[in-house]
């Protein structure tokens, strides 16, 4: 059975130096390097508006499709778990402001709150996050993204649903049809 560290610690690989620091912290990669503590985060990082919008922006990052989304795969406990207990206050402070400039986009730009506006407003809200063209918006979008998918890919839903978890894979076939590839192999 594969453990989140180690999980953690394979999806680090896929951001290089760019990784965010509290996720370099988890892996092991960075210091400090305390145990990881499985309950709940220790400290609350955001305001209950906050926590909506970052519910519902971890959603259209990996929405549900065939497959169980972000929601579903707890992947906002894990970002505030990560942000409470992992990451040093300027680590959060990227974040907690790129959730309070879509927050004053949204209402800007659609009168409404971000974390209830249209899939497609959150999508365009995101979307301008990712091009810098709201205050701190790539800074945030690049950590926020990061935080998403580590979420999602170290949690059980997307070891053993999104990708198959085979702790040691079958043998060689090297004709093997891709055609007949169901799902990327994790290890």
């Amino acid at each position: 059975m594969i453990d989140r560290r180690t999980a953690l610690a394979g999806v680090a690989a896929m951001f290089g130096s760019a990784l965010f620091a509290p996720i370099a912290r988890a892996a092991g990669l960075a210091q400090p390097v305390p145990p990881i503590n499985q309950g709940p985060p220790s400290v609350a990082v955001f305001t209950a508006p906050q926590r909506a919008l970052m519910t519902a922006l971890s959603e259209r990052v990996l929405p549900t499709t065939d497959t169980p989304g972000a929601i579903a795969a707890g992947v906002p406990t894990f970002i505030e778990k990560m942000l409470a207990d992992w990451a040093e206050p300027g680590d959060r402070a990227p974040i907690v402001a790129g959730l309070d400039a879509i927050e004053a986009r949204s209402q800007r730009d659609y009168r409404t709150s971000a974390a209830k506006a249209t899939p497609a407003q959150q999508d365009a809200l995101l979307t301008l996050a990712m091009n810098d063209q709201m205050p701190g918006g790539k800074t945030f979008f690049e950590a926020f993204r990061q935080l998403v998918i580590t979420g999602y890919y170290t949690s059980e839903i997307g070891m053993t649903q999104e990708r198959e978890y085979l702790p040691v894979p079958g043998e060689y076939n090297g004709a093997f049809p891709y055609s007949q590839v169901n799902k990327v192999y994790s290890s």
